[in-house]
């Protein structure tokens, strides 16, 4: 019982995780019909800001904050650098796929060639637990449940009670209605890049955490989980990936009291591929068929 409890816990931990970062990822592809594959390595690159400003003592929120902000600029200049001009020329999706693909290799490697190939661990005090009932958290991963909370309740306003938010919506259903209609798609675009690139930060930050150690490869690595939460939520839809991300999480954690928890990743891509196999669309299927996903 007190395996289940604990490996219950740590669910919820991963789901909060799972939730910041996909949340962020179904949002640039629900905006821009790009399935951002780099989108673990930035996080892994976040992940090396923060190691920085630890090594610098800027401490727990000198590295959110700078990781944090690395994301949502480096996210903006990605797309504005690499993806877009691609765009311009009418690369479809699966072309898109290769060009994320490639990216993701190019940041992989400067991020060996400048840190090595290494484990490194973020050099923070160590933070005692607190039980809730059976349930016991310490107070970084309360943090992230926190940020998680936090940054899942600024998405639904920013989407539904602000005008960008609504401009965002109008982007990402049909962008070229939403130009003829006077919405300056191309800054929507950029502001969506940003939010994203934010809670990609974040995610990076809030991953390495609560890992013993990390490497160039963890972010990328952490990609198959995302995917698996984008995919069974309904690519495209926050919502879905709130929901996903919760559902994951816990069966992630959870079956490692029936297998070995070196096969968490595994349980994530069978997942994965068993959605794919039953239901493409996902739980909330709009977006997906409009964006020509699914058929």
């Amino acid at each position: 019982m007190h395996a289940f409890i604990a490996a219950l816990g740590f669910g919820i931990v991963t789901a909060a995780i799972l939730a910041i970062a996909s949340v962020g990822f179904t949002l640039q592809f629900g905006a821009t019909n790009i399935f951002n594959l780099a989108f673990g390595s930035t996080m892994t690159a976040s992940a090396f800001v923060a190691y920085v400003a630890t090594e610098a003592n800027l401490g727990l929120w000198g590295a959110v904050v700078f990781g944090a902000l690395f994301g949502t600029v480096f996210s903006v200049l990605l797309n504005r650098a690499v993806y877009l001009p691609f765009v311009k020329r009418g690369a479809r999706l699966f072309e898109m796929i290769i060009v994320a693909i490639a990216v993701t290799l190019l940041i992989s490697n400067i991020i060996q060639a400048v840190w090595g190939a290494s484990f490194f661990t973020l050099k923070l005090a160590p933070t005692p637990a607190l039980n809730f009932g059976a349930l016991a958290f310490t107070r970084d991963e309360l943090g992230i449940i926190g940020v998680a909370v936090a940054a899942m309740l600024c998405v639904h306003a920013l989407l539904h009670h602000t005008r960008l938010g609504q401009a965002m919506r109008a982007t990402a259903t049909n962008p070229a209605l939403a130009r003829n209609c006077g919405i300056p798609t191309t800054r929507v675009i950029d502001v969506v890049w940003a939010v994203s690139g934010l809670l990609c930060g974040l995610g990076g930050v809030a991953l390495v955490l609560v890992t013993t150690s990390f490497n160039p490869q963890t972010g990328t690595e952490f990609i198959i989980p995302i995917l698996a939460v984008a995919v069974l939520g309904g690519i495209g839809q926050p919502y879905g990936a709130m929901l996903g991300a919760v559902v994951i999480g816990l069966m992630t954690q959870l079956s490692a009291l029936v297998i070995s928890p070196e096969y968490k990743q595994a349980v994530a891509f069978v997942t994965l591929v068993v959605v794919l196999l039953l239901r493409p669309q996902g739980i909330l299927s709009e977006v997906a068929e409009q964006k020509e996903v699914v058929a």
